[in-house]
């Protein structure tokens, strides 16, 4: 039986994921109602209308049987416990498995603010967690786990290479990044005003990181010690420079297994307070033989040459390699699961950043509405945030790359929600809202970093036309 694949392994990312569950949700609920309630600017309730016809297959989500606001709020509640007893080692699988099928429900019904690729990979690692004894070694658990790390890392690398600008290749895509990154940090600032060859060697050397050293994932022990620090050294870069919500941590959940047992059993000796990480990591006591062994073995097999044979059909599509007829069909009828996914983080790096700035109109002037976490005043700095992910911060990024289209329906509601009801969107804003404006306005500007030496964080300049809309009279 292989080290690699121990039962020390298998409870930590039990009690980690949990934790990632803990975060997910926490953030999650924080926002449910001014996002998918009823009132919200992306109804749950609308989502599941137009989904009937396709039914559960089509739409897996526990919100067929109820909507409503409460039971929002009450999915979003119950995945935070389900997650911290989990995290405790409370019936963990068992509790893992109803986070999952929480979050799933979520993500089916809960497009566009829930359509990130980190919250496919916490259901696909919610899946995969289910197949992990925490009593016994199970190698070809342990593999496909190792196979999803090595597809997050690598499937981007390829999407990376692939990009039609050329960008990582001519190794100017890290002099744009920082700078356009979704929601960067104040480091982020200080990485943008680093010199071009910098940026140059830190374009290849993420190709190099995402395509090489994930090869070394199933090169044995040393292979997989080296891609740890690698990769490992690549996530905090990441976590230090921009918020990507619970991103960073779940990647990290899933380097443990480039870790053995005896690994990880000899940094526990040296933690303080190992009466309560033992709790985690040990097992409390001995257990036979599994029963109907055979049988366990063919069923896990059998999925995992699903999960891979699955898994490669999705990136032949979505990367842009084809397949045919017969492979779009298949992902058309798995995706909804959000089990067999591919990733293509940052194929390309957006070369200008566009913000859209709402303000209202009454007695005669204009007030500018500030959001609590995107650029708005230049002497601002860019905020830590993460693990939380606020959804609407994140999305009104994409909006602003499409500044001159119509604005989605999220938008539209967003403006009828300031003209109307500014009390719903209060919480999206630091600037008081107006009680009643007669106009809503969007304007959209260009930002970039200062460079060393000039006041404040950030420069901007006008972008596009601006959005004017009249509120409806009294």
């Amino acid at each position: 039986m292989s080290p690699d694949s121990g039962p020390v392994v298998a409870r930590l990312f039990h009690a980690l994921l949990g934790l990632v569950f803990v975060i997910a949700f926490a953030s999650l609920r924080a926002q449910v109602e001014p996002l998918f309630g009823a009132e919200g600017l992306a109804p749950i309730a609308e989502a599941v209308a137009r989904a009937r016809p396709g039914g559960w297959l089509a739409t897996p989500t526990l919100f067929w049987w109820g909507s409503g606001d409460s039971a929002l709020r009450g999915a979003a509640t119950a995945g935070v416990i389900a997650g911290a007893l989990a995290l405790v080692g409370v019936w963990p699988r068992v509790w893992l498995a109803i986070a999952t099928l929480l979050y799933l429900g979520f993500v089916s019904v809960g497009a566009p603010f829930l359509q990130f690729q980190w919250d496919s990979l916490l259901v696909e690692c919610g899946v995969l967690a289910l197949l992990l004894p925490r009593d016994r070694p199970q190698p070809a658990a342990h593999l496909l786990l190792l196979f999803a790390a090595f597809k997050l890392y690598f499937e981007s690398g390829l999407a990376k290479w692939g990009s039609p600008l050329g960008d990582w290749l001519d190794g100017s895509a890290m002099s744009y990044y920082y700078e356009t990154a979704p929601l960067p940090t104040p480091l982020a600032w200080f990485s943008h005003n680093l010199p071009g060859w910098w940026h140059a060697i830190e374009s290849r050397a993420t190709l190099v990181a995402e395509l090489l050293v994930p090869v070394l994932l199933f090169c044995g022990r040393r292979g997989r010690l080296v891609a740890l620090v690698v990769l490992t050294g690549f996530q905090a870069l990441n976590l230090a420079t921009a918020n990507y919500g619970f991103f960073v941590w779940l990647s990290l959940t899933l380097h443990l297994f480039l870790l053995r047992d005896a690994d990880l059993m000899k940094m526990y000796a040296r933690l303080p307070g190992r009466a309560v990480w033992g709790r985690v990591l040990l097992p409390r006591e001995e257990v036979g033989a599994p029963a109907w062994p055979r049988l366990r073995s063919g069923l896990l097999i059998s999925f995992g040459v699903a999960y891979v044979g699955l898994s490669l059909v999705t990136a032949r599509v979505e990367l842009g390699a084809g397949g045919g007829a017969w492979a779009a069909a298949l992902q058309q009828y798995t995706g909804p699961w959000h089990v067999f996914n591919a990733y293509h983080l940052f194929a390309q790096i957006t070369r200008a950043r566009v913000e859209p700035e709402f303000a209202g109109f009454a007695a005669g002037a204009w007030r500018t509405y500030d959001m609590r976490y995107k650029p708005g005043p230049l002497d601002r700095a860019p905020p830590i945030v993460a693990p939380h992910q606020p959804r609407l911060d994140f999305m009104l990024w994409f909006y602003g790359l499409r500044a001159r289209r119509a604005p989605p329906g999220y938008v539209r509601r967003l403006l009828a929600h300031l003209c109307e009801q500014p009390g719903r969107a209060q919480g999206f804003f630091v600037t008081p809202l107006l009680a009643r404006p007669s106009h809503v306005r969007v304007q959209f500007w260009r930002y970039t970093f200062t460079r060393p030496g000039e006041a404040g964080w950030w420069r901007r300049e006008p972008a596009a036309p601006e959005l004017v809309m009249a509120c409806p009279k009294g």
